[in-house]
């Protein structure tokens, strides 16, 4: 069964194509600056070559169409029909609490998935171009939607609740929602099969840290607390967003700097963060070269970003009871072990043991880098959350 990703952004469109039958990669890669001067398709060949061709595409129906062009191109094709994608898999952002796991897109699922909109105006949009881009190029191929808040559907009310009036929730739909969850489910699963430990009986703390990241708890299989919240805004000091933060503070801002909603919106989503405390940039390699540099804004910069990590997973060790298997993933997770480093220093008391030699300099690969010693395995898992869709995808239409 060959299966087609999608994650399309508001400039961006990211493809893989995928050999279900035997696990395999067929295609990948995307467009970006999508509706912008200069957008391109990037992409690797067959034989690993990076591949950059420009083309003008103003918008998704155009880059998606593009991309199946290129799927069957003589040079750079693998595939001789369009008749050979048996299913396309979608990453949708907000489901709500309308589903709470993957679905078969219908149009009764597309107006929810529209009922949706408010609450992620950002993301699910495009989204939805994406699922009708395919509707119109490939009418009778099936369409499954893959939802990064469907995973943290399990957790209950009391950790899910905001302390606002109950009616606001019944009204609007305010709670934590948490996102990632796709990845969050991925890695923590994988993490049992590589430790031959049964899943539905650990408690685990996911850390899905990069440009935007949350933290996890999970249960025996289930999601039971995650960081983001209504929007992707709380939780972690991530790259531009600032993470949790008095809502006070904000109505303060607002009043003292003149700020309208949109205002407060770029502030906490675009000029906060890591790029917010370092003034240097939202990339933490970037940050961290200062770092070494011995750049004072970046040092706090880094200190913020770490603290928050561990103060999360001390949080959710107590929610859970105690800790047996801690991940790492993500762009930083995966690749930047001084942050695993300083994350994990401290952490003695409660079973976290690094092996410092394991972790230094490991970048990408899965690996356990805990000590032999030590009562909780920390682990690092490089997420898949397309090979999550495509395996979803597979699952939904079997």
């Amino acid at each position: 069964m060959k299966i087609l990703v999608l994650n399309c952004g508001s400039s961006s469109v990211k493809y893989k194509l995928f050999n279900m039958d035997n696990q395999t990669v067929l295609a990948q890669g995307g467009v970006e600056k999508l509706g912008l001067p200069g957008s391109f398709l990037k992409f690797a060949s067959s034989l690993g070559e990076k591949v950059v061709i420009e083309r003008d595409l103003p918008e998704h129906t155009a880059a998606i169409e593009f991309i199946l062009h290129l799927l069957k191109d003589d040079t750079y094709g693998c595939i001789k029909s369009f008749s050979e994608i048996d299913a396309i898999g979608h990453r949708v952002v907000h489901g709500a609490e309308t589903f709470s796991r993957s679905v078969r897109i219908t149009p009764e699922v597309i107006d929810k998935m529209v009922e949706c909109i408010d609450l992620a105006p950002l993301h699910n949009p495009p989204n939805l171009k994406g699922i009708r881009a395919m509707q119109d190029l490939l009418p009778q191929t099936p369409q499954v939607g893959v939802f990064d808040t469907a995973f943290h559907q399990t957790m209950p009310d009391y950790a899910y609740m905001y302390g606002i009036p109950y009616e606001m929730y019944k009204k609007y739909g305010i709670r934590r929602y948490g996102f990632h969850g796709t990845s969050h489910r991925y890695v923590s699963a994988r993490a049992c099969r590589i430790l031959g430990v049964p899943y539905q009986q650990q408690r685990i703390i996911t850390a899905h840290i990069g440009n935007g990241g949350s933290i996890t708890a999970i249960r025996n299989g289930q999601s039971v607390d995650t960081s983001m919240g209504l929007t992707p805004v709380e939780g972690l000091l991530m790259g531009t967003r600032c993470g949790d933060i008095d809502a006070g503070a904000l109505i303060y801002l607002m009043d003292k700097e003149g700020l309208d909603t949109q205002g407060v919106s770029d502030l906490i989503n675009k000029q906060s963060g890591v790029l917010g405390l370092s003034g240097i940039s939202s990339d933490m390699r970037e940050v961290e070269a200062a770092l070494h540099q011995g750049d004072p804004r970046a040092i706090l910069a880094m200190k913020v970003y770490n603290y928050r990590i561990r103060k999360y997973i001390g949080a959710y060790a107590a929610a859970l009871g105690g800790l047996d298997i801690l991940v790492f993933t993500g762009g930083v997770g995966e690749n930047q072990w001084s942050t695993r480093e300083d994350v994990c220093s401290g952490m003695e008391f409660m079973g976290i043991h690094l092996d410092r030699e394991k972790n230094h300099g490991m970048r990408g690969e899965e690996k356990v880098i805990s000590a032999s010693d030590s009562r909780v395995t920390v682990i690092v898992v490089p997420t898949d959350e397309e090979y999550m869709i495509a395996s979803d995808t597979m699952e939904v239409l079997s």
